[in-house]
């Protein structure tokens, strides 16, 4: 089993070419928590994300023989272009394999480090596939991004950080797609503070881990806002770990993780992608394991494309009442949009968009259908907007 003594050897091989981030109390996320909440920024590494630290202990552990093959990776993202740029800064060749729908921000990421970036497959279980395929085809030294001792060992150098700057810690909350930072969290906290609880956090369908743990069959698949985490292959190591030591994982639903992303924005002023904020959404959606005691949950990862971000912000805004989309059913005569219009302004609503339909959406030719998009304080606000319309027309949500 991965020893503690390997975080520390890890911590002082890396040091100097990755970040020492911030560990730092969060008020606006205690408050909206009920914990006390401790917010590691590793998406402060040059990367976005703390895959850095695992990448650069495996490539520095490389033979000279290695480094001339060359190294070959498979990744959804994160480890992709830690793998890409710690090869870069040693003169090494890299090629890594990512799945053919992996966000176009962390292809053109990886690709921006140097590395020979093949497009392959559906789903991470493909890609490692054809990694595998070109280690043996091409002699090329094949980099797992969590089944590795070195790799957790580097993963593992978070949790060293956030003990040690918060050494009074109730527990860790860390995001889990293949293992090696939830393993690597528990080797440090067993180590440094026993009564410390680690809770590994993965979504609905991706719950591998909290599978396997159970004894039950892995099934997983699916779209979801936590790519960086949709492992359906997890690492053996990592399971005997938290096996051994009996951590917990908790499982999350795609709402709560949006709604973290959205609560990150809003609150802690921080962007991050699905994956870097399951820590959070599991704090938010298992209160009873978390309030009132001391948290460590980290921005793991924050590469997250503009478009999904942007989606993301207005369906948790929709999903929250502070923004309506509504259609009205009103008579086809002059003076009704101004009706709409001033019974939202007068109650200081903002109408975002309109869409006036007369001709075939509307139940009778002397009817229109209209519907609009408002922008809400809250949603006691949204609310009385919205019945302040529904006394003079018939109207539902969208």
């Amino acid at each position: 089993m991965l020893r503690f003594e390997d975080v520390l050897a890890a911590r002082e091989r890396i040091r100097g070419s990755v970040v020492r981030t911030p560990f730092l109390r969060s008020e606006s996320l205690s408050r909206l928590t009920g914990a006390e909440l401790y917010v590691k920024y590793d998406h402060l590494q040059a990367i976005g994300a703390f895959k850095e630290r695992g990448a650069a202990n495996r490539i520095a552990l490389l033979t000279p023989q290695e480094r001339e093959r060359g190294v070959v990776a498979m990744s959804a993202g994160n480890h992709a272009q830690a793998v890409a740029r710690h090869a870069a800064l040693a003169g090494i060749g890299a090629t890594i394999v990512m799945p053919r729908h992996t966000p176009a921000t962390k292809v053109t990421r990886t690709a921006g480090w140097g590395a020979n970036v093949v497009l392959h497959g559906e789903t991470l279980a493909e890609a490692a596939a054809e990694a595998r395929r070109l280690e043996r085809e091409e002699g090329l030294v094949f980099i797992h991004p969590y089944d590795d001792p070195a790799v957790m060992a580097g993963q593992g150098t978070m949790a060293l950080e956030m003990l040690e700057d918060v050494p009074d810690l109730d527990a860790l909350v860390v995001a889990t797609g293949g293992g090696g930072l939830v393993a690597g969290s528990a080797i440090v906290a067993r180590h440094m503070r026993p009564q410390c609880k680690v809770y590994g956090v993965e979504v609905e369908r991706y719950a591998a881990f909290a599978q396997a743990l159970a004894g039950q069959e892995i099934k997983v698949g699916g779209p979801t806002i936590a790519e960086g985490i949709a492992v359906r292959d997890i690492g053996q190591r990592p399971l005997a770990v938290l096996r051994a030591l009996g951590v917990p994982v908790l499982v999350v639903s795609e709402h709560a993780a949006e709604s973290a992303i959205a609560a990150f924005a809003e609150n802690a002023k921080q962007i991050t992608e699905g994956a870097g904020a399951v820590g959070l959404a599991a704090v938010m959606s298992f209160p009873e394991h978390f309030r009132g005691r001391k948290i460590g949950i980290s921005i793991c990862g924050a590469n997250i494309d503009p478009r999904i971000l942007a989606n993301t912000l207005m369906r948790c805004l929709l999903r929250d009442g502070r923004m309506l989309r509504l259609v009205l059913e009103l008579p086809d005569r002059p003076g009704m949009l101004a009706e709409v219009s001033r019974r939202i302004g007068d109650l200081g609503g903002n109408i975002l968009e309109v869409a006036h339909h007369r001709l075939f959406s509307s139940p009778s030719v002397q009817d229109a259908q209209l519907e609009v998009m408002i922008e809400a304080r809250d949603a006691g606000h949204g609310e009385a907007i919205e019945a302040s319309l529904a006394e003079v027309f018939v109207l539902r949500r969208l």
